[in-house]
């Protein structure tokens, strides 16, 4: 058989592993051109998403462009205030959805994905004419994006919780309370960190949609500024490397925390395993 016939004939074997290695190259290769930015120095060149040549002042001086690194802690600030009250909030929903039986609870499931399948600039829009008025001329700014984020970040909180809570075996916690133990023991010690994988999903998914958003958060921003408005006014004059430092330093921090949980449910795994 010739190479060629070989080769072939792994790919056929080996298909879906080499259409998952795909996807993922496509999915990664813009988050690479980012990284390789980041150590960019276009000179004077307009075109600044030409490599020219190799730097560091990037990461030694990531707040050179004025503005910038104020956009990103008010990003950051309003995305782990909207992250907590998402999370606690929908985590309860999902509770309730899952485990208790109540009158209108199809409807409520089916409402709950309205926020996900509807188009940003409508629900923004909605907000923008809630919040004017509520304040008879309307008050925007820090308060009115963090309520606008609560509200879009808490339908994929809900759905996310969900998926975990109706995977579990309902057994387990069967079989603390058969040992004695009463439902908030078994809450704490059983259900919770077989749920918590699911709420740090959630958690994670809901604080990168609010430090992302751009059409909601402009619509109800007033005079304050985030990040992807920072990035979006920066890209009339020319997007300053920095911006490739902080979605670098996001991405590092996000792959830290899903490793990070990774090895923390793999150790949890082999501790129960070996008892």
């Amino acid at each position: 058989m010739s190479p060629a016939a070989r080769f072939f004939r792994w790919v056929k074997d080996h298909l879906v592993l080499v259409l998952g290695l795909l996807v993922l190259v496509y999915m990664f290769v813009p988050i690479a051109v980012v990284v390789l930015m980041s150590f960019n120095d276009p000179g004077k060149s307009k075109n600044v998403y030409a490599f020219r040549s190799f730097t560091w002042n990037n990461w030694l001086h990531p707040c050179h462009s004025a503005g910038m690194c104020h956009a990103v802690g008010v990003s950051v600030g309003i995305g782990v205030l909207a992250t907590a009250a998402a999370t606690a909030i929908g985590t309860m929903a999902a509770f309730g959805l899952v485990r208790h039986e109540f009158a209108g609870r199809s409807i409520a499931n089916t409402v709950i994905f309205l926020p996900m399948a509807s188009p940003e600039i409508v629900m923004g829009s909605s907000l923008l004419a809630l919040f004017i008025a509520a304040h008879q001329g309307g008050h925007l700014g820090v308060w009115t994006i963090f309520i606008a984020h609560v509200m879009f970040c808490l339908s994929f909180v809900v759905v996310t919780v969900k998926a975990r809570l109706s995977g579990l075996d309902d057994n387990l916690e069967q079989a603390a309370m058969d040992l004695y133990a009463n439902e908030r023991e078994t809450f704490w010690r059983i259900t919770f960190p077989l749920v918590l994988p699911g709420i740090l999903g959630a958690a994670l998914l809901s604080f990168s949609l609010s430090f992302d958003d751009f059409i909601i958060t402009n619509l109800n921003a007033g005079q304050t500024t985030t990040f992807p408005m920072f990035v979006y006014g920066a890209a009339q004059r020319g997007v300053p490397m920095q911006v490739n430092v902080v979605g670098t330093v996001m991405f590092l921090i996000a792959i830290t925390v899903v490793l990070g949980n990774t090895i923390y449910n793999r150790i949890q795994t082999k501790a129960l395993a070996t008892r």
